[in-house]
């Protein structure tokens, strides 16, 4: 194992025998480190056409160029609990008991020893949304090679991010079981699990992974505001999962059409009205203005939003006399929907669920309930956790309480108002 010390990495090693990373001194590349640059530039514009399952061996490449040893990915897969190489002779890793793990849950990088040097775990992150993890070899660690590692996260991080639109190889490399027609197809609409800004994010997980039919969520960021929506249709089957899937399109639809929150709560009810006539779904749509925290919001017969400032859920403070659920014809559909509106403070969460979420019950049939789910949200915040973790954990505690065997779906989406970090 080299010195760490000399170049600035704390020697205490965390409960998973990994070394926290803190940024390295500058340090110029002695002869060691050269860099081949018209080596590195053919890799990257290699790089622009290679198919997904080529990753894995232009990610070596593009180590070797840059100075280091080797590089493996590994992705998360769908219910966040494994990081799964793309080298498909490789083992899974634990996401919760593992140096790879610590490094995606933490957002940071960590060093573990290895018998040849040293490996360099790194977060794989689009923009907010954690992918897994790059593995870095090397048999020393410097500044020099520690910059490179991050920029070889990056890259690759933004080439998964292209490829995986149109690489069913990935989207399989993921999964840990079969999905349901239903689900595939919900599936497709759904965005990244978290979306945001220096001034925002948004984060939403969904559950059970592969047998989800009704539920949906939805977040954009425009410009310097924030949509945001949970959906709840009625039913468990194809048709559920069509009735939430026109309803996600039917709002993009509008919202790209520059409506304000009104006219996309009315082009929903529209759209399953003239296409789906007999089914509806119960939804909260948000708009946050993330310069000045003005929050609007419509209900459409679906659980209240909770507000959580200072480290405790403010009771009845997002509550407003319930609307009719969205799609619903005839006279039960009003003419305009009622926005409501207020003003955050930095630092406020808001948080969104399905009744899924607190109706999951135990082996003696006591619910998982509001209070548990909101204590929960707050005792990870306040430990320090990114939202994204706390909802991974939250799932995960949610599954847990109910043996794997959720009785509806339960989805959950929590945005956060932080000016202070613009």
């Amino acid at each position: 194992m080299p010195d760490v010390r000399a170049v600035g990495i704390g020697v205490r090693l965390g409960t998973e025998g990994v070394i926290p990373v803190s940024d390295l001194p500058h340090t110029s590349a002695g002869p060691d480190t050269a860099v081949d640059e018209n080596r590195l530039e053919e890799l990257i514009i290699e790089a622009q056409t290679a198919l997904p399952f080529e990753l894995p061996a232009l990610a070596n490449r593009c180590a070797s160029a840059l100075g280091l040893d080797s590089a493996l990915i590994y992705l998360v897969d769908l219910q966040q609990r494994l990081l799964i190489p793309l080298d498909e002779v490789m083992e899974p890793l634990p996401v919760d008991r593992s140096p790879a793990g610590w490094a995606y849950r933490t957002v940071s990088s960590r060093v573990a020893e290895a018998d040849d040097g040293v490996i360099v775990w790194l977060p794989l992150i689009d923009g907010a949304e954690r992918l897994g993890v790059l593995a870095v070899r090397t048999a020393s660690l410097n500044g020099a090679r520690m910059r490179r590692s991050r920029m070889l996260a990056h890259l690759f991080a933004m080439l998964i991010t292209s490829k995986r639109a149109y690489s069913d190889w990935l989207a399989g490399l993921t999964r840990t079981a079969t999905m349901r027609l239903p689900t595939e197809m919900l599936r497709a609409f759904l965005p990244p699990h978290t979306v945001g800004s220096s001034r925002c994010v948004s984060t939403a997980v969904l559950e059970p992974a592969y047998n989800v039919a009704g539920d949906a969520y939805d977040h954009s960021v425009v410009k310097n505001v924030l949509h945001a929506m949970i959906l709840d249709s009625m039913g468990h089957d194809l048709i559920a999962g069509l009735t939430t899937s026109v309803a996600m399109a039917a709002a993009r639809n509008a919202r790209r059409g520059g409506g304000d929150l009104v006219d996309v709560v009315g082009s929903v009810d529209q759209a399953l009205a003239q296409w789906l006539p007999d089914h509806f779904c119960t939804g909260v749509l948000c708009r946050l203005d993330a310069v000045t925290g003005v929050l609007q919001w419509v209900n459409c017969g679906h659980p209240p939003p909770l507000l959580i400032r200072a480290k405790r859920v403010l009771d009845g403070v997002l509550d407003r006399p319930p609307q009719p659920p969205i799609g619903l014809a005839g006279q039960l559909a009003p003419a305009a929907r009622e926005v409501h509106e207020t003003t955050l403070e930095p630092g406020d969460c808001v948080l969104l669920y399905t009744d899924g979420v607190v109706e999951a019950r135990d082996a003696d049939g006591a619910e998982f309930g509001l209070e548990r789910f909101a204590e929960f949200i707050i005792r990870s915040s306040a430990a320090g956790q990114l939202p994204a973790e706390v909802l991974r954990l939250l799932t995960h505690a949610i599954l847990d309480y109910q043996r794997n065997q959720l009785r509806d779906d339960a989805t959950i989406l929590l945005f956060e108002w932080r000016p202070q970090y613009r």
